[in-house]
């Protein structure tokens, strides 16, 4: 029994009426003077949030437009430097192929000139050898007469 003397029952009465207009008036307060500007803070916050991300989404894509641009011209440098540097090896190649005919004409001619110089040579001394081989064998003969 005492359980139920305690527990407090709701009766509506005018008094309710008065609280649902203070908890309306409070709210609209609250709404106005607090959550309001917290609001507009959060909204103008997602705002730029937003902007910034779009701004860094085209500055990435800037960016990776960039590199693109970069590694092709690179790639073509590359590839330019790798034609010039063939171009030249295939020039000191044949500029070395050519050195080499010229050294080879220039041996050529000496070793013949040479050659040609020997065989006059080799016919002078024949025929000086042929002289003396006939003084030579006349002083024998010569001798042998004598000697008999």
């Amino acid at each position: 029994m005492f359980l139920a003397e305690a527990s407090i029952q709701l009766v509506p009465d005018g008094t309710m009426l008065v609280h649902i207009v203070v908890i309306v008036v409070m709210v609209a307060v609250v709404n106005r003077t607090l959550l309001g500007p917290i609001n507009r803070i959060l909204a103008e916050r997602e705002k730029q949030i937003r902007s910034n991300v779009s701004e860094q989404k085209k500055l990435e894509s800037e960016r990776e437009e960039k590199f693109e641009k970069y590694s092709e011209t690179l790639r073509e440098a590359r590839s330019e430097g790798y034609r010039l540097l063939e171009r030249e090896r295939a020039e000191a190649v044949k500029l070395k192929e050519e050195q080499i005919r010229q050294a080879k004409q220039e041996m050529t001619k000496t070793v013949a000139a040479q050659l040609e110089a020997l065989k006059k040579e080799e016919v002078k001394v024949r025929a000086e050898l042929e002289t003396e081989a006939a003084v030579i064998s006349e002083e024998i003969s010569a001798r042998v007469l004598r000697a008999r």
